[in-house]
């Protein structure tokens, strides 16, 4: 069964793309031998992260960014990551509804995607998915995050630029410059550009961004509005300049590299943590150890150590 999913991914099929994307999302037993089989055709798109504070806009942006790269010719793929159900625990899919101008046109892929728990904004399936799209041949990937303030970090995992939207309103751009985003953004954009308050937030960047050093990029400040389209044009012009810049530099390589790294640390983790789980969680010498602990006959650190060694690891394979 996989290898016609992996064979109808090469091949461009959509149905089996989101089949693949279904799989991975259900946790299934076979999604890391599809991945592994379509590794081997990854490595040519180019990943752009749209984050920032709920109510930026980015959606709005996405759909506006969307039209300037079908005119370039490029394939696209979009993550929309969305609020998760807590009552059904499936994404809520304002994201892919206000892109719907976008959904017949079949070099445009928009997948929404739940965090499904996740405190970092995005789905721990997220990089998996990046892998389908990647391998189906999509030019560019868009990932936009669900929007969770100071938490959301976790798109430079996966983004080869990030673009951090904020507003003029509600003081977004203090809030960044508190937070972790001001790090991670390598194209700051003002979006509501109309509203009052855009010089000041602009002022606000340029300044942090002055007290945090030189460095080889200094991330540009693009102010935009989706109600006209103006600046969407300088948005596209920065991702492209970035894009130059990481080539050029040598850092294309070097973020991808990371990213290797932390990908395949990711999994030894993940399957460590599931062995674990499974063998000493499940098991009635762990109650035991429990009630000894609670009782002071036996100390958390010898306890665990003793559990530890208990530990049979023949069986924790990826696939």
């Amino acid at each position: 069964m996989h290898e016609k999913i992996v064979q109808g991914i090469l091949n461009g099929e959509r149905r089996m793309a989101a089949r693949a994307i279904s799989l991975i999302e259900n946790e299934d037993p076979n999604k890391h031998k599809i991945l592994s089989e379509l590794y081997p055709h990854t490595g040519t798109a180019f990943v752009v992260g749209v984050t920032g504070p709920p109510g930026a806009g980015k959606s709005s942006l996405v759909d506006r960014l969307l039209t300037i790269l079908r005119k370039q010719g490029l394939s696209v793929a979009v993550i929309a990551v969305d609020p998760t159900s807590p009552f059904s625990g499936g994404a809520i899919l304002g994201d892919r509804i206000r892109m719907q101008e976008h959904a017949l046109d079949k070099e445009i892929f928009i997948r929404s995607m739940g965090t499904r728990g996740s405190l970092g904004g995005l789905s721990r399936a997220t990089k998996d998915v990046l892998q389908v799209f990647d391998a189906f041949g999509k030019d560019v990937i868009l990932i936009e995050t669900v929007g969770v303030g100071q938490s959301e970090v976790d798109i430079i995992k996966y983004a080869d630029t990030t673009m951090v939207i904020l507003t003029p309103a509600g003081g977004d751009g203090i809030q960044a410059m508190k937070a972790g985003i001001m790090e991670i953004a390598d194209i700051f954009v003002v979006n509501k550009a109309d509203m009052a308050g855009a010089d000041r937030t602009c002022t606000e960047i340029s300044m942090m961004l002055d007290l945090s050093g030189a460095k080889q990029w200094r991330p540009p400040i693009v102010r935009t509005s989706t109600l006209d389209g103006s600046g969407i044009n300088e948005m596209f012009a920065a991702i492209e300049k970035h894009r130059l810049f990481l080539e050029e530099s040598g850092q294309l390589q070097k973020v991808r590299e990371g990213r290797i790294r932390r990908d395949v640390l990711d999994l030894i983790e993940d399957k460590l943590k599931n062995t674990v789980w499974a063998q000493v969680c499940g098991s009635e010498n762990f109650e035991l150890t429990v009630s000894r602990i609670m009782s002071r006959e036996m100390d958390p650190y010898t306890a665990a150590n003793q559990l530890l060694s208990s530990i049979n690891l023949d069986d924790c394979k990826i696939f």
